[in-house]
């Protein structure tokens, strides 16, 4: 999936860029169903949000607990509540409804137009790659998932909105590939190969990780991946927004 949004805010900084999303999932292998949730939803200030969960194991029971957790959260967002604060009632709402026994990790990433920043709130103990040009930053500060216990509270990065800026967030089938034999993915220097010398679009960073992860674990992903990739470039074209969306369908 990849979404375009552009921006004219006259006298600001933004004026000339554009926001592009880029999405690659795929399913546990063997598994009908994948346990990831992933949404998009326009803020009522501007902007809009990307919501992802990963519900806890794999298949239709993990898919019941992601679509509840996002379907709050984008509830919360579109009635104008912070993501910090939709996250905190995301996890008090699963923890109430599977009594702690059932989580759920999470990661919002808001383009908030209105303040000129992207807001980042994690739920979500894989790391997170925030990309400038060359410079690779891993976040990795410990993270709770959701459910866990009451007023779980999320980590939150702000960003302001920039040229060049890329974003990269995953679900933990990227932390895991490759572990059944012993060759654990190496994210950064995935990346580093990729952006080293070169600019590839966010879908082919999306695609390619999600490769990567897929041929470690033998073509036979161990867990549900999702990989959203999110990049601020110089605006090329017109005001309109566009999303494109492929399915793969299996007869």
């Amino acid at each position: 999936m990849r979404r375009a949004v552009t921006s004219r805010r006259i006298g600001s900084k933004i004026l000339g860029m554009e926001i592009q999303i880029a999405v690659a999932k795929i399913n546990k292998y063997a598994v009908s169903e994948s346990g990831d949730t992933l949404e998009v939803i326009e803020r009522p200030t501007g902007g809009l949000s990307v919501v992802l969960a990963d519900g806890q194991t794999s298949g239709r029971g993990a898919k019941a607990v992601s679509m509840m957790v996002v379907r709050k959260v984008i509830s919360l967002i579109a009635e104008g509540v912070r993501d910090g604060a939709a996250a905190r009632a995301a996890s008090d709402a699963l923890f109430a409804e599977r009594a702690g026994k059932v989580t759920c990790t999470l990661n919002i990433a808001s383009v908030d137009l209105h303040s000129n920043t992207i807001v980042l709130t994690r739920n979500n103990p894989a790391s997170m790659f925030i990309c400038r040009e060359e410079q690779i930053d891993a976040h990795t500060e410990d993270s709770v998932s959701l459910g866990t216990s009451r007023n779980v509270r999320p980590i939150i990065t702000e960003l302001t909105i920039e040229a060049g800026l890329t974003i990269v967030i995953f679900t933990d089938g990227i932390s895991h590939a490759g572990e059944r034999r012993g060759t654990p993915m190496d994210v950064r220097q995935t990346l580093r190969a990729m952006l080293e010398d070169q600019e590839p679009a966010p879908q082919e960073l999306a695609d390619t990780l999600l490769a990567e992860a897929v041929r470690l674990d033998d073509n036979r992903p161990a867990d549900d991946i999702s990989v959203l990739v999110m990049r601020v470039s110089p605006r090329a074209g017109d005001d309109v927004r566009r999303m494109t969306v492929r399915l793969p369908i299996h007869g």
